[in-house]
């Protein structure tokens, strides 16, 4: 009898928690039954009710005229803002002149010396052959620019983040404290960033450092917090016993044992600062990213190109170096000390050459011009592939297509839902895979888009957030799930995923202008590349990982390969599918936003006009309106798993 009882619950799990989701589903229909007659009666439109909406364009218009007629002369622009501007703009051309003063040889010879200390010959020699592609493209000065925009930025950020993390790490009250404001900055898109910036510091080189170390220092924060809190419990007892002090430990201890999550950190914020670095060239950050956004703005897809491929090389080579730090043991570092002091010496011997030689400046007649030839392809592939090919029909055709069958009947399908329907279907999603509260915070953030007066254009970004997170899904999952089976497929695959995930989001904007003209379904193609990888990688982390005895099991019962990814791969690694799902969301919500820029239109081009027209009010309750959609999204496809412990 006893051997029954303890056997039924194991057996009646599953039916446990569909019951579960059942009775939300149920209390959530009560609640609507109750309160959607009650909004009928009240508002009988179906769009968002106007008796409902803030409008905000007088107030911020004037706090707007506030700080433009001030920042001149009030006490807290002169005497704080503007001292941090001075400090900026001091230490970034500091940077750019020492850069200018070493020459072409010396920052290559140092940025390969660098690489073949941290991580052997062949980064070297990938490393000084990037820095020689920058020169050859033509793009010496502009790639100068952007890499002291990003020394400061990232030195900036390092220790911001650094310091929020030692607080996380070491207290649990700034813990809870930090992890919300954490979470509201990993999901608000970079451009979201620009216009407040801009509005303080006014356009130019300090908002776009400032904007830089307000994106790119969250991750640093987590990773230091993580790092700390996941410090070896053994290890400190050893060290407290030994008498030390809190800062001993420390220093001693917790920092040495979390030295892999730090080098993470400084690779994840130099990756996100190189990324910013380059949209902040909307707000005259210059460098390489100002040339993009020139080109592209003039639909010049060559001289993109030409600015494009040193931002990737930039992105590779920083990512391999900092990556190929967080892999050195301590021996290795130990015994490499005297070699690192005979590159400095070669570096500066070759710095000092170059110099006696008056070879500072790149030599005009050492570049390539890939613009013309890149353009003519373009023209050629306009003329032949953009429209009218036979049976399959030409890119600009693809575009047409998906917008008239997928985007605009997704976007006019959600705008012409009632206002309450589109509150009930988040809340049901949120409630089902987490718990009332974040179904409370998703309905929230989506009411609070409403409010906002900007529920149409919302809609409208979230049509097309849907549809390139499908496609991302179907793509990632498939390529993922084939990845995951086949180790040489992955090894093939490895280097495009690689390349994808470095390249800063704006110069995804290249590749689908030249194929796909302007418009929202770009935008979207543009989301889809650039989410890819971390949906195949999480996909295929994911599967790697089920527990090799359940495989086992199931194989030796005679289930096919087919019958093991079904039954067994996919419901084992759900926990990272549902986390490739975030993450894919994410992503594509950053990208579709800076879709503004080649036609996306919605929130991204209320975001686009507020910051070229400084126009304060819709820029910034497009950037409000931008929060509250990622937020909203972010909660409803991160579950929360709480188990009741009755069901244990």
């Amino acid at each position: 009898m006893a051997t029954v009882t303890a056997a039924a619950p194991r057996v009646s799990l599953p039916g446990v928690l569909k019951r579960r989701a059942v009775a939300k589903l149920a209390l959530l229909a009560l609640a609507a039954a109750i309160l959607v007659p009650l909004a009928n009666a009240r508002w009988a439109s179906g769009s968002w009710p106007g008796a409902l909406t803030v409008d905000l364009t007088e107030p911020l218009t004037k706090t707007s005229d506030w700080i433009i007629n001030n920042r001149d002369s009030h006490p807290l622009f002169l005497y704080f803002f503007g001292y941090i501007s001075n400090a900026v703009v001091l230490s970034v051309r500091a940077v750019y002149l020492v850069l200018l003063g070493v020459g072409w040889a010396g920052v290559t010879a140092i940025g390969g010396l660098v690489a073949w200390r941290v991580a052997g010959v062949k980064l070297a020699a990938g490393t000084a052959v990037a820095f020689l592609a920058c020169g050859l493209l033509g793009m010496w000065i502009p790639t100068m620019q952007t890499l002291a925009l990003m020394v400061v930025a990232v030195l900036a950020s390092v220790v911001v983040g650094a310091v929020l993390g030692l607080a996380a790490g070491l207290s649990d009250r700034m813990d809870r404290v930090l992890r919300p404001v954490l979470d509201t900055m990993q999901v608000l898109p970079a451009f979201a960033y620009l216009l407040p910036v801009v509005l303080v510091f006014g356009i130019g080189v300090p908002a776009a450092v400032l904007a830089t170390v307000v994106y790119a220092a969250p991750p640093m924060a987590r990773l230091t917090s993580l790092g700390l809190r996941g410090a070896d419990k053994e290890v400190l007892e050893a060290v407290e016993s030994l008498g030390s002090t809190a800062r001993q430990r420390l220093l001693t201890a917790r920092l040495p044992l979390a030295r892999k999550e730090l080098l993470l950190g400084l690779n994840q914020t130099i990756m996100m600062a190189l990324s910013m670095a380059v949209i902040a060239s909307v707000i005259g950050a210059g460098g390489l990213g100002d040339r993009v956004y020139q080109a592209l703005a003039s639909v010049d897809v060559g001289a993109a190109l030409a600015a494009g491929i040193p931002i990737v090389l930039l992105a590779v080579v920083l990512d391999r170096i900092t990556s190929a730090a967080g892999e050195r043991s301590d021996d290795t570092e130990r015994s490499g000390r005297a070699g690192w002091a005979y590159a400095l010496l070669a570096a500066v011997a070759v710095a000092v050459a170059g110099r006696l030689l008056g070879r500072l400046d790149w030599p005009e007649t050492w570049t390539l011009n890939i613009a013309e030839p890149v353009n003519r392809v373009v023209d050629w592939m306009t003329a032949h592939l953009y429209s009218g090919v036979p049976v399959v029909g030409g890119t600009a055709d693809w575009a047409g297509h998906f917008t008239t069958w997928v985007l605009d009947p997704v976007r006019d399908g959600l705008q012409g839902l009632p206002w309450w329907s589109v509150l009930l279907i988040v809340a049901a999603l949120a409630w089902v895979i987490g718990t009332w509260q974040t179904a409370l915070t998703a309905v929230l953030a989506m009411a609070a888009i409403g409010v906002l007066g900007v529920w149409k254009p919302s809609l409208d970004t979230l049509s097309q957030v849907l549809a390139a997170v499908a496609v991302t899904l179907v793509l990632g999952f498939a390529i993922g799930i084939t990845a995951a089976r086949s180790e040489r497929f992955e090894r093939m695959l490895r280097p495009f995923l690689d390349v994808c995930q470095t390249m800063p989001q704006f110069v995804y904007l290249i590749p689908v202008v030249a194929l796909f003209g302007v418009g929202r379904a770009p935008a979207v193609a543009a989301a889809v590349v650039y989410a890819l990888p971390a949906v195949v990688r999480i996909t295929v982390q994911g599967l790697r990982q089920v527990d090799p005895a359940a495989m086992e099991a199931a194989r030796s019962l005679g289930a096919s390969s087919g019958q093991q990814l079904r039954q067994v791969q996919l419901p084992l690694a759900r926990r990272s599918l549902l986390l490739a799902v975030n993450q894919g969301v994410v992503l594509v919500l950053a990208v579709v936003i800076i879709g503004g820029l080649v036609g996306g239109g919605a929130l991204g081009y209320n975001v686009v006009f507020g910051l070229a027209q400084g126009d304060l009010a819709t820029g910034l309750v497009a950037g409000a309106a931008i929060v509250c959609l990622g937020l909203m999204l972010d909660r409803v496809t991160q579950p929360t798993e709480r188990r009741a412990k009755k069901g244990a």
